[in-house]
């Protein structure tokens, strides 16, 4: 097991990004919001398009964001720099427990992951976890230089978006 604990903003040990054998990736971290409150930011288009793009990737923005959370529903997200060229991430729902689980597919190429989120309450704080399951370890590898490097920044724009929806 390969533990990687990542901070953000100074938040020491926020959130923990660990690798768990050749393809597995877990991401963690508590917010200090119900699960119904996290649950909405990551199934509400206007919530998730809020949080998701990481500020530090500059010039580079998450143009649009088509989200129908529900078993057997799809999710399209595009990302540029103001231009044609433009980049895409889409899948489908596997399954969708409202305000307790949300599994998806990451269909944009053979080396896609299954990606699992849960939310899971801690006395009114919610315990996020994110998991990824990818198909090979080079994908894992590859994930690991790229999006999964941005997953703190990530979650750390989702706790501000959280306290400012609790305010």
């Amino acid at each position: 097991m390969n533990r990687q604990a990542s901070s953000v903003g100074g938040a020491q040990d926020r959130t923990s990004v660990e690798r768990r054998g050749d393809r597995e990736l877990v991401v963690t971290r508590i917010f200090d919001a119900p699960p119904i409150t996290v649950y909405r930011a990551w199934s509400q288009p206007e919530l998730f398009q809020r949080w998701w793009m990481p500020k530090s990737v500059s010039g580079v923005s998450l143009l649009s964001c088509t989200m129908d959370v529900r078993t057997g529903g799809q999710y399209r997200l595009e990302f540029g720099a103001g231009g044609s060229d433009t980049m895409a991430f889409y899948g489908r729902y596997l399954e969708v427990v409202p305000n307790e689980r949300i599994v998806w597919t990451n269909d944009e190429d053979e080396e896609g992951a299954v990606t699992t989120v849960t939310f899971e309450d801690h006395g009114g704080k919610t315990l996020l976890t994110f998991h990824e399951l990818y198909p090979s370890k080079e994908a894992l590898e590859e994930a690991l230089q790229g999006s999964a490097a941005a997953m703190p920044e990530q979650l750390e724009q989702l706790d501000e978006l959280l306290s400012g929806m609790s305010e």
